[in-house]
């Protein structure tokens, strides 16, 4: 039986990112026949093929994929495992991977992880930004440390700490019409361009569920993917969005602004995501730290 080694992962990782043998071999400082071994290994060692190789390009099996998330955690903990005594005590290396929601990711994060980077210059920051059932399955994988998600993000393998209730906004030009409005009615909105995400957006269902429940329906002009695209839309003049207060940009922004919406009020509860009877690493600890600070 063959015993997996550091190197088997670094290639497998290596050549998954490169989706190329060659380039793999040529990074890692070893010959072409000596990194197939090592892919043939690991293939060996887990009893499926995770690579599929052409002439000039290689992809991951579904085996593959579904490994290749485990790999970089065992990587990264290797290398958590070798930092001296020193190091770990004053936080000089290391890696923290995040499972972060865009709309916190895009303008929130950044203030939080330019703290933490002054305070820790040596620790790595891997940050995933993904939809909140994709940010859920990287937490239960591992592969991510811990996820900042939606309450509405359920697995019986994770525990949600709710930290902050996000209202939704009215996003506009400071421009239009309404912004000279410091109260909006829902009948305002019947006479310009909304702009929507898709409608199986968590935000999107929150939003159409909350109205139908108040028996109040909002028909969007253009639909679109993320959020970040809304806004967009919304800075060229094309309509209005209705989203999360947390993805809108700061006060000082030139063109954008928000304003709050009538009653039903709406609004999401963001947390933190964490693997159930799993301890967070120290770095995490301290990154949720200057977090919650941030928050509060």
């Amino acid at each position: 039986m063959h015993r997996l080694e550091f190197l088997d992962l670094s290639v497998f990782v290596e050549v998954a990112d490169n989706h190329s043998f060659n380039e793999a071999a040529e990074r890692l400082h070893i010959s072409q026949p000596a990194l197939s071994r090592r892919i043939q290994k690991l293939e060996e060692i887990l009893g499926a093929k995770v690579m599929e190789r052409t002439t000039r390009r290689s992809r991951l099996t579904p085996v593959g994929r579904d490994f290749l998330p485990k790999a970089r955690k065992l990587l990264e903990d290797y290398e958590s495992s070798l930092m001296g005594v020193r190091e770990l005590a004053t936080y000089r290396k290391g890696v923290l991977t995040i499972a972060c929601l865009p709309t916190a990711a895009f303008y929130f994060l950044p203030s939080v992880v330019r703290e933490f980077n002054t305070a820790y210059p040596g620790i790595r920051i891997r940050i995933l930004d993904v939809s909140a059932n994709e940010g859920v399955e990287r937490v239960v994988s591992g592969e991510a440390d811990f996820g900042i998600n939606m309450v509405s993000a359920h697995h019986p393998a994770v525990d949600f700490t709710s930290i902050y209730r996000d209202p939704f906004v009215l996003a506009l030009r400071r421009d239009h019409p309404l912004a000279q409005k410091q109260c909006i009615e829902w009948g305002d909105l019947d006479d310009v361009r909304l702009i929507t995400v898709s409608r199986d957006s968590g935000n999107r269902i929150l939003l159409d569920n909350t109205l139908l429940s108040a028996g109040l329906h909002l028909d969007g002009f253009y639909e679109v993917q993320h959020l970040s695209t809304s806004l967009g839309l919304v800075e060229s003049g094309l309509g209005v969005a209705i989203l999360p207060s947390m993805a809108m940009p700061g006060a000082e922004h030139e063109v954008l602004c928000q304003r709050d919406l009538p009653e039903p009020r709406i609004d999401r509860t963001i947390g933190l995501l964490r693997r159930r009877g799993e301890p967070l690493s120290p770095i995490a600890e301290l990154f949720i730290e200057i977090l919650l600070k941030r928050w509060n």
